[in-house]
């Protein structure tokens, strides 16, 4: 297993479905990951769930029901899920119901420490807080799949959707995809700026 699958690690993975059907995932596996980030009481990052495109897999819709309620579940282009923190639907057994489209068994829901948004100019003191928080809560989450990955980050990955530029004091760095800030240029630079901001800033590990 190489070190990267610790920010992006499968959760779980769904039955053989050949075309689009409801699948129904207990809501307790998601709330016990969301309260070890409550507790951290982070500031700067967050843990995000989401669906992977991979293999043609495609969400129409999703929502979460108990057994009197049934609330719409917010789900973004990119398949993200924004789930709820809430004991009640713990209490209740709720699912977080999902309307797959295509071979549901290729499908699996992952999840990332990420920054929770995303700006295009930073200082150091707001990287460093950043990489800071999610070596924090990186450690808080470590049990499996994570109890093998236990080093700190060796950067963070800033992830564009298409071409930037990355400007670090008026170095200007042409990028394509992703950029990769290593823990000793974060040290050294007092500002980064971006051409636009980037759609993701996640951890990153040199192995």
């Amino acid at each position: 297993m190489k070190k990267r699958l610790l920010f992006s690690c499968i959760l779980l993975g769904f039955a053989s479905v050949s075309q689009a059907a409801p699948i129904s995932l207990e809501y307790q596996s998601f709330y016990q990951r969301l309260k070890q980030v409550n507790k951290g009481n982070y500031q700067l990052v967050e843990l995000a769930f989401s669906v992977s495109k991979a293999n043609g897999c495609k969400v129409n819709n999703g929502t979460i029901t108990t057994e009197k309620d049934s609330f719409p579940l917010t789900i973004t282009k990119d398949q993200r899920l924004f789930l709820p923190y809430d004991g009640q639907l713990k209490s209740d057994r709720a699912l977080i119901n999902l309307d797959v489209e295509g071979d549901a068994q290729s499908c699996a829901i992952a999840m990332q420490v990420r920054a929770k948004n995303t700006k295009n100019a930073y200082n150091q003191a707001e990287l460093k807080q950043i990489a800071q928080e999610m070596n924090a809560l990186l450690s808080q989450l470590q049990g499996f799949p994570m109890r093998l990955f236990a080093t700190d980050i060796a950067g963070l990955n800033l992830e564009f959707d298409g071409d930037a530029t990355v400007n670090i004091d008026g170095e200007l760095i042409p990028v394509s995809g992703t950029y990769r800030l290593e823990t000793s240029q974060l040290d050294n630079l007092t500002n980064l700026k971006t051409s636009v901001a980037p759609k993701v800033i996640s951890p990153w590990t040199s192995k």
